[in-house]
């Protein structure tokens, strides 16, 4: 459900998205990172048809890094449309997203 995107596909699989989706900048070496993963996936999986989810490695796309202003992962940004609407930095808890999560599809 957790979809990858990298330098190539960014603007097909998320500035050309509808809807709102959920943009993880992470790193394989980033610990909070590894720890939110299992979460993002739930996440993804109970949000299906209503919120996408997409991950992007920093480490190997820095121009995408460097467009976001991308300085402590994991940084999660919520993106309507393509347009950035909203972003959480560091570990969140599964709590604190769905709270996020659900005030941002109810203001749609």
């Amino acid at each position: 459900m957790v979809e990858y995107a990298d330098d190539l596909t960014f603007s097909d699989k998320v500035l050309s998205a509808p809807g709102l989706t959920l943009v993880d900048f992470w790193a394989p070496w980033c610990g909070p990172c590894r720890m939110i993963a299992p979460v993002l996936e739930d996440i993804a999986a109970e949000y299906e048809g209503r919120l996408k989810v997409v991950k992007v490695n920093v480490d190997e796309n820095p121009a995408l890094a460097a467009q976001f202003q991308i300085r402590s992962i994991p940084t999660l940004y919520f993106m309507r449309d393509g347009r950035p609407v909203s972003k959480l930095i560091g570990l969140q808890s599964r709590s604190d997203l769905s709270a996020a999560i659900d005030a941002l599809l109810a203001s749609a």
